[in-house]
């Protein structure tokens, strides 16, 4: 097998565990289905996932995606199970096994946002999402690692590491970063350990390693989805979302994780010769193999059908300062209030994490600083004299001045389109993340509270990189059903096996 044929006959040769190689590419809808037929169970399942993990990223490869596995997944299972043979079914996705991005409380599982200052403070309930994805009949498998405090930490930090689950490699190739902050989530589902993942964003962090990973992501509509029981990072911008291998598995999800059945039902609801189509000229990812894949796809859509024009975008960029004053301000008083309430011994407020830091530096601050949260330390949280003005800034550069008008072109465009990020950098823990491009198209998005679906692109130099499609607020279904047709006009979605490049030749 090789990056150019990643679906050859003997994928499985590849993969780090042969024995349950058949759920590396397995699709939520395709695990319910053989639930359903009677051909497998919630039991087994969970059964074969944990060997999986146990031997892919405890061992082997050692992919430190999954940072806690809970103790009771097979309890949940096969309590699943026997409502099943009773006649009772939750939803469509009963018995299946979700992750969830360990910045998000769930009884069970330690919910650190990847910090030593919250290890061993277990929470006493489950994030509302948590608790909405238990009633759908979801077993919660285990958690995932992620960029410590949501990539919050210092603007040389490392994405995919933490004090608690250390670096998350990426399947692709080892050494590559599997981007942030839901680094853990993206790394997982790619590599088989579940079916799906909860990630969550303030600007990029389902986007950035659904791309680099090769799955699909959805950063919703901010409110769409309860950040309550989320640790948080900036109210503004703060939003759980799904990520999976389909978008019809995303779209499964997203109803399980809101109390909702319409966002299942869109997928299948438009046709490629339907489409309208805008192509966001400034958010180029300025990476040659990218840009040049992303062209070829907009020429296939074209050709299928679709109408597809450029709209004028500026570059991302003009909200810079602006933004990161918004994301310091909240982050005081969001971290403030929500350490206030969490149980357990450890730090009360931003300021004990920082000296906890201080006190755990050979631990917390061994390969970069903490100085996000130091400037979130000395501001005066959204009271702070220059806070509103540059959350109205920040406002007014990404509704008015990009994302309105390319919604009002001629074109009158479904979506806007981009490419998402260049194909994934080598990490260093010495340097931080060194970007080759892309990221342009989550920036105003993320401002705004709009949503973004990302979906696999194909290949360049042997590694995945995603195309976005943005949409109105509380437009979901609509993304969703776009976002379907894309994929399978571009017939990319199910056929990426990750090639698990070691060390030193990714």
């Amino acid at each position: 097998m090789t990056p150019s044929d990643p679906c050859g006959a003997d994928a499985s040769a590849a993969d780090p565990h042969p024995a349950t190689a058949h759920l590396a590419t397995a699709t939520a809808s395709s695990l319910a289905a053989d639930l359903a037929a009677g051909e497998t169970t919630s039991v087994a399942l969970v059964r074969a996932l944990l060997d999986r993990i146990a031997a892919v990223d405890d061992a082997g490869p050692e992919l430190r995606a999954v940072l806690a596995v809970s103790a009771d997944a097979l309890d949940q299972a096969a309590a699943l199970d026997a409502e099943r043979a009773a006649g009772t079914l939750r939803g469509p996705l009963h018995g299946i096994p979700v992750l969830v991005k360990d910045n998000i409380e769930a009884v069970g599982l330690p919910a650190t946002a990847g910090s030593l200052a919250l290890a061993g403070r277990p929470v006493d309930q489950d994030a509302t999402l948590v608790a909405s994805m238990r009633a759908a009949g979801l077993v919660v498998l285990a958690s995932t690692n992620l960029s410590e405090w949501a990539n919050m930490r210092s603007p040389h930090s490392a994405s995919g590491w933490s004090g608690v689950g250390g670096l998350t490699g990426n399947p692709w190739a080892l050494d590559r970063s599997a981007g942030g902050s839901s680094s853990g989530s993206g790394a997982a589902v790619a590599a088989g350990l579940a079916p799906f993942a909860v990630g969550t964003e303030t600007d990029g962090s389902i986007t950035c390693p659904s791309s680099l990973n090769g799955v699909v992501g959805l950063k919703p509509t901010v409110g769409l989805v309860s950040t309550a029981g989320v640790v948080p990072l900036a109210a503004s911008q703060d939003a759980p979302g799904p990520m999976a291998r389909s978008v019809r598995d995303a779209a499964l999800l997203l109803d399980a994780m809101t109390g909702s059945s319409a966002y299942s039902a869109a997928p299948g609801t438009r046709a490629v010769a339907d489409l309208r189509l805008g192509v966001a000229r400034g958010w180029v990812s300025g990476h040659a193999g990218t840009d040049a894949l992303f062209t070829a796809s907009m020429a296939r859509l074209e050709a299928a059908g679709a109408r597809v024009g450029t709209v004028e975008v500026a570059p991302a960029g003009a909200a810079g300062q602006a933004e990161l004053t918004v994301l310091l301000c909240e982050l005081k008083d969001g971290l403030d209030r929500y350490l206030a309430g969490r149980g357990g011994d450890g730090p009360r407020s931003l300021a004990e994490v920082v000296a906890f830091d201080l006190e755990h530096a050979d631990l917390e601050l061994a390969h970069f600083g903490h100085e996000f949260l130091e400037a979130a330390l000395a501001t005066g949280g959204v009271g702070d004299p220059g806070y509103a003005e540059a959350r109205a800034a920040c406002l007014a550069w990404a509704v008015e001045e990009m994302l309105e008008p390319a919604f009002a072109d001629d074109l009158a465009p479904d979506v806007l389109v981009a490419p998402a990020y260049a194909p994934a950098w080598k990490s260093d823990l010495s340097a931080g993340d060194h970007f080759l491009g892309g990221g342009a198209a989550s920036t105003a998005p993320s401002l705004a509270g709009w949503p973004v679906l990302c979906l696999p692109m194909g290949l360049v130099t042997g590694l995945p990189v995603g195309i976005v499609l943005l949409g109105r607020p509380h437009s979901e279904a609509a993304l969703l059903a776009v976002g379907h047709v894309v994929e399978e006009a571009l017939g990319v979605v199910g056929t990426l096996t990750p090639t698990w490049s070691p060390p030193g030749r990714g």
